[in-house]
């Protein structure tokens, strides 16, 4: 690195407030620019919060701290400082509600709590899951339309009237596949059916999707006219 003399670059009175402090001294003056915290650069901080908001998730689910250490080759005190570690008490913790989908979907998480759902209500070996497995894109929470899901053998039947005051955030949101300009509810056939007998019009719904032709089409027909759910 080149040194410059302070008197050609300061103005005078910059110069002797320095002096006050480091006459004499060789300095490092940092360029200004945002640092980025450890880890960022590489994406390697990320991976970790993720990995360890998982184990708490886990642990919160009921999978024992020794199952962890094995599962993530870690020791158990390294496992019991991430399940304990106030640092980490604020972070996202996962339930099957459309709330969590909601808090999730705000901090760009979306996958993460499917995976949680996935993994959680013992649908892990799902289609839907097999479908998780290539590149995809998510839109939502947002109110959707249950006539326009394909009909896969849930019974709809029964007289029940529709109550439009129902809380639903309390029930996992729907997980629904676009494919090929239509919409497919494979992993939740028991509560789609639930809301059809309840004739519940809209329910919120994560809108899973793959492919650029797939995103376009979506969002050339649906992209400015579903609402979000905000809470």
């Amino acid at each position: 690195m080149k040194y410059e003399n302070a008197n050609d670059l300061l103005p005078v009175e910059l110069l002797r407030e320095i002096q006050k402090y480091a006459a004499g001294k060789l300095l490092y003056v940092p360029s200004g620019d945002d640092k980025r915290a450890w880890g960022e650069a590489s994406g390697y901080r990320d991976q970790l919060l993720k990995r360890n908001r998982m184990i708490r998730n886990k642990y919160a689910h009921g999978i024992t701290i020794s199952e962890l250490a094995d599962e993530y080759c870690l020791s158990l005190d390294s496992i019991k400082k991430i399940i304990y570690s106030k640092r980490m008490a604020s972070n996202l913790s996962y339930s099957p509600t459309v709330a969590s989908a909601v808090q999730y979907a705000n901090a760009g998480l979306f996958e993460e709590w499917i995976q949680c759902y996935l993994l959680f209500t013992r649908k892990a070996e799902s289609d839907f899951h097999e479908f998780l497995k290539e590149e995809t894109i998510f839109f939502g929470v947002v109110k959707f339309p249950l006539r326009l899901i394909q009909h896969e053998g849930a019974e709809i039947g029964g007289n029940h009237t529709d109550n439009k005051e129902e809380n639903f955030s309390v029930q996992p949101p729907l997980l629904i596949q676009y494919e090929a300009g239509k919409f497919y509810c494979s992993v939740q056939q028991e509560l789609l059916a639930s809301l059809k007998r309840r004739r519940v019009n809209a329910y919120p719904s994560i809108i899973v999707l793959k492919g650029n032709a797939d995103y376009r089409r979506f969002n050339a027909h649906f992209g400015g006219v579903l609402f979000y759910v905000n809470e």
